[in-house]
Formats: C-alpha cells, structure tokens, sequence
C-alpha cells in the first residue's frame, strides 16, 4: 500500500479542485497513483453532476463578450441554484469562457433538442442526395446519413462543441466538471450573437 502524502493530496486537489477528503480518498483507493485518482474523481464527479442536474437553477448571470476588434459580441445567460455561486469567480471564469467559445464558433442552437425537426430533416435530404448521387447503395445511406447527422449537431449545437481552450472536452463535458467542482447544477439559459451588419 503506497503512502499517501499531504504533498499527493494537495497536487491532486490543485489538479481537480475536488475536496481534500474526496482526493485523500481518492488516492487511497488508486494506491497512489495520481493519474488513476484523477479518473476516479472524474467519474465520481460526473455521478454527482448527473445527481445535481435535475436541481433547479433561478440564479446565475448575464456575461458579455465583446470580440477585440468591437465587430462581434456575445451576450450569454449562464443560470446556478443560488447568488452565491453567481457571485464565485469560478462560476464567473466559466461563464467568461463560454461567452468567448460562443463568439468563436457561432452555434446557433443549445442542445440537439433545440434544433427544428424541420431543420433536420432538410439537412438529413440533403445528405441523402448526396450520398446517392455519389453512388452510395440506398440501404446503407440512412446509416451514413445519421452519423453525419452527429456531425451536424456538434456544428450548430453549443453543448456538443468541442471547447476552443481544450478540445478533447465537449461545452457539456465542460459544465459537468464545473457542476462537480462548484457544486451546484449549473444550465446555459441563453445567448444571443452580434455581428456588425447582420
């Protein structure tokens, strides 16, 4: 059984921002090894953010983002269960980031739910078509047709995203992390994009 130091726990809650008992446990049950204790505090993270995210959210805030060359801005409502956690710099960090990811990557819709059936069954006729016309047997185009119907989501769908700072997280990956560190259910409520001209 390693020895798990003040130093270990330390590092691990620096790396996570997890509680000092939760990495302590953590690091326990990875007999030390940090990079293991991380996955399992991801994945107990993800259990409670999944638990939190049924809770109710009436707080939170309005961040703008106005793009340096003052042509493109984004306003975007990030909603929490209390003032309290609207008012934490970490809440505030990732409102901030999500705000300039918005103006990055132009998304046009929240979640895949958001997107008009009609909208997606233009897109998946147009696909057909395509396919068709490129030959593609009839019987396994509504196969391709549907996976590049996932593609399309993370195109105009925020949540399905992939994060402009990290791209191995998608934004819903992002603001389940943050659920588990800050602790609360955290929604994006809404956003609205600014272009000069449009």
């Amino acid at each position: 059984m390693a020895e798990i130091t003040a130093k270990m726990v330390k590092e691990l809650r620096e790396r996570t921002g997890a509680g000092m008992m939760d990495c302590k446990k953590a690091l326990v049950e990875a007999n030390g090894n940090m990079e293991k204790a991380i996955e399992i505090l991801r994945e107990k993270g993800i259990a409670k953010a999944a638990k939190k995210s049924s809770r109710e959210v009436k707080e939170g805030i309005i961040e703008a983002y106005i793009h340096p060359n003052k042509k493109l801005g984004v306003l975007l409502e990030l909603n929490c269960e209390t003032d309290f956690v609207a008012r934490n710099e970490k809440f505030q960090a990732l409102a901030h980031d999500i705000a300039m990811h918005i103006a990055a990557s132009n998304p046009k819709y929240i979640a895949p739910e958001d997107v008009p059936e009609e909208e997606i069954e233009k897109e998946k006729e147009i696909l057909r078509n395509q396919f068709l016309k490129e030959g593609k047997p009839e019987n396994i185009v509504d196969r391709i047709v549907e996976g590049k119907i996932k593609s399309y989501f993370k195109e105009v769908c925020l949540l399905e995203q992939e994060f402009i700072k990290d791209p191995d997280k998608t934004i819903k990956e992002l603001l389940t992390e943050a659920i588990s560190v800050i602790g609360e259910n955290i929604q994006i409520g809404r956003f609205v994009i600014f272009k000069i001209g449009e």
